[in-house]
Order: C-alpha cells, then structure tokens, then sequence
C-alpha cells in the first residue's frame, strides 16, 4: 500500500477565497467561499466554518440547522413546511422506524434524556420580529414563534460551543439507512450559473452545474490555456457562453477566437472526459491536474496521516492504523443522536464489545492523545474519557484518559486491523454501521466506484 504524507498539508498550500461579504471568521484566520448576500433579521450573521465553508448564524453565532423530512424502513419523521416536530416534551418510546425493530420499548437512560427542545433549540423570533427575504416566522404547537428558512424550521445544536461550530453534523456522514439527520443551512456559494460547490472530506469542491469535477491544470499560465488539440479530448474546456459574465475569482478569457473558456483564481478550468461520476476527485490523481476547491479541510493534529487502501484514502493514526468514526441514532421520534460522550454509551457497547466493556475497549480501543496536545484547528481536539463509562471526564481525573476526537466525538482504531491499509473495520455495525456502529475516516472513496 502507498503512504502519502499528509496530503492535507499539500491541499492547504492551496489558495483559498475570502468571503465577498464579510463572513465572520470567529478563528481569527478561517477564509471562507464568497457567497451570495441575502436579507437576514436582525442579529443573525454568516459565519466562516472549517467543514461547511459560511452557514447561517443566530445573534449569538451559532450554527443554524434545519430538519428535512425523511422516509425511515417505517414511517416518516422530520419536519414539514413551516412546522417543527422537535417537541418539548421527553421521548421514552422507541418508534419502529427502522425494522426489524419494534416500537414501544423503553429508551435507555430516561432519567437523564433530553427533549428533543433541548437537544435542539429552537431560533425564536421575538416580539415584533418580522419575516424577511427567505426567513419566515410561524407559530410552534406550543405558542412560541419560531425562525424558518426556506420553510425549514430553524434550530441550533447544544454541542456547539461557539461560533463556527458545526459539531452537530455527523461526524462521518450518514446516508443509506442512517438516522434521520439534521442538516446546516447556509447562504448559496457565489459562483457563475455554469457551476455549483459541495462538501467532501478534502473540502468544498467545484463542479459544474451538472455536479462534474472541475480541474486546473500546473501548464496552464494566467488565464491561458496550453491544452490544445488531442489534450482537449481527456480535458474538455469549461466554455462560457456568449452571455456569460465575470464574477469574483471567476473571469473568462478567449482561447482561441469566439471561444470563450471559463478561469478560477485566473486558472482555466476543465472537465475530465474519463470522469463517470459525478464529484469525482479521480482526474486529480493524473500528474499535474488539480481538482479545484473553494476551501480545503483543515490540517490533520500532527502524527496523523493518509494511506491508501483497497476502496480509496483513509485517515490513519499516529501508529499508522485506519481512524474510525462511531455514527449512531437511536429509534426514536426525535432521531436523537447518541454517538458523542454525552448521549447514552450503551448503544456503542453493544455494538463493540456485545455489551462487554473490556471487550469493547480491546477491540474498538481510543485513540490516545498527549495531555498538551494541540490540534491546530477546532474541528479536531483533545478530550478526556473516562473509558469505562464512555462519559467526558475531569482533566487528570482518576482513570481517565486523553483521546483525539473529530466534531465532538472520540475517534478510535480496530484491533482487526493488523497491516498499514487495513480497513477491515469498516462499516461494522447496524446497517453497514450506519445506524449504530464505526466506519473507517475515508478522506475519498472512489477506487472502485463505491458510492460516497
């Protein structure tokens, strides 16, 4: 297996765009994707995210969520238009939503379970607060108005502890059979109509309208293109129209007479004829050719790296062993996360040691992390554990220990895995370990076709 050295270095030498409107940037150096301005009441900001690029904010900073509806195996759950079905009173029941399972059994921990209020506060508007633009107000069933976007009502997430926080995404990302997750709303990315951005794991990457790949190449000079003839069969030109107009880093030059080629930070941008699916990252891998991305993920803590393997690129740790994510919500109406040290830790133990703590702690062991150390970004820190209970601990207090966590949640290594590369960990659990269990930190998976 091939070991590259922190390709997240390389990917960060990058440029990366500031904002057009002044996003705040709570970590003093963040640069953040230009955007499109657009109304917003009065307190509420965009803020700068390292994961997310800018999201919408409440008056305190806070990340802003919405909850689309979703079909589970059985049922439905989420909220409708201007509506919320995060309700304030506690959930004791499993729902059935994901069979086999049956509804009606008893939820672990009630004594100590939130509402789902509380896990995710509604933004409520105030008393003359008014709709503006996107954002309207309507009434919750329990009389208190309530901020929605787009028809979405608005919510933010007790994990995050400051502005820029986006903790209460997943850690891992879900899809398939995973819970019914909340998703962060932010403004529209300013690019050209010919294009649109999305989030990867190596950052917010650049497609066309069409959600293809998008690339530069290191021939090219500024705002010249030195792939010609047969080169423009495998790298196909991003044309602009006759229409089409300059915006931001976004200008367009001739390459030849009435063709019209669009550029990005003043290099020409391509598609890759090879390219079959859509947010490719596999024309990057050709010598001298760069998929492009507004922002790029932040650094890996020091020790940390990339390896490839069979399905694509993984986070390995400090000892070079596969970084997994634990993903888990439970089956109730509010879709409640419990994959972080403060949600119930039950679900996990049965999962990894069949119940059996020892045994959980030996097969699915943290990863340790020095006392002082430091990760250089906020979406990567140190957390101390006490590893018998799962829960946050004390710094220093008896028995616990200091681990690496990635969006809130410890990360951890398989004692499957006994080679650099191994990911036989991967997808372990409910579901293919969507629904409850760990799947390995794939920075891309796209080896073999496998979907994202």
């Amino acid at each position: 297996m091939r070991y590259s050295l922190l390709l997240v270095s390389a990917l960060m030498a990058a440029p990366v765009a500031y904002a057009a409107s002044s996003a705040v940037s709570p970590q003093g150096g963040v640069k953040t994707e230009t955007f499109v301005t657009e109304p917003m009441p009065a307190g509420f900001s965009i803020q700068a995210t390292e994961l997310e690029g800018p999201v919408f904010a409440d008056e305190r900073g806070m990340t802003l969520y919405r909850w689309p509806y979703d079909t589970m195996r059985v049922g439905t759950t989420g909220d409708g238009d201007n509506s919320s079905a995060c309700e304030n009173e506690v959930t004791t029941k499993t729902a059935g939503m994901m069979a086999p399972y049956p509804p009606g059994l008893d939820l672990p921990e009630l004594e100590t379970r939130k509402a789902c209020s509380q896990v995710w506060p509604p933004v409520l508007a105030k008393d003359g607060d008014k709709d503006i633009g996107n954002f309207t107000i309507f009434t919750r069933k329990d009389g208190r108005r309530q901020w929605a976007y787009d028809k979405h009502a608005l919510y933010t997430s007790d994990l995050d502890q400051q502005p820029g926080d986006t903790f209460g995404a997943r850690a891992n990302g879900n899809g398939g059979d995973g819970p019914a997750e909340r998703r962060i709303v932010g403004p529209a990315t300013s690019v050209p109509p010919a294009f649109s951005v999305e989030t990867t794991r190596r950052g917010r990457i650049v497609l066309t309208e069409a959600k293809f790949s998008v690339y530069t190449s290191d021939r090219d000079g500024v705002e010249k293109s030195n792939c010609t003839g047969t080169c423009t069969q495998t790298w196909v030109p991003v044309t602009a129209g006759a229409t089409a107009q300059p915006q931001g880093e976004w200008t367009i030059f001739e390459r030849a007479p009435g063709v019209r080629q669009w550029a990005f930070r003043k290099k020409p941008v391509y598609t890759y004829a090879k390219d079959v699916d859509t947010v490719s990252q596999q024309g990057g891998d050709v010598a001298g050719w760069h998929n492009v991305y507004m922002q790029v993920m932040p650094p890996l803590p020091k020790g940390f790296g990339l390896m490839n393997n069979e399905v694509g690129e993984s986070i390995v740790s400090p000892d070079g062993k596969t970084v997994y994510t634990y993903q888990c919500g439970d089956d109730s109406k509010d879709q409640l996360a419990c994959d972080h040290p403060g949600a119930p830790q039950v679900y996990r133990f049965a999962v990894c040691g069949g119940g059996n703590v020892e045994r959980c702690l030996r097969r699915w062991p943290y990863i340790p992390a020095a006392a002082d150390a430091v990760s250089g970004s906020r979406s990567w820190s140190v957390m101390w554990i006490n590893p018998k209970t799962g829960r946050h601990a004390a710094k220093g207090e008896a028995g616990a220990i200091s681990v690496w966590a990635f969006r809130a949640r410890p990360v951890f290594t398989f004692e499957g895995d006994k080679e650099a590369g191994d990911i036989n960990g991967n997808r372990t659990g409910e579901y293919n370990g969507r629904r409850n269990g760990f799947s390995a930190f794939l920075v891309r998976d796209d080896f073999f076709d496998n979907a994202r």
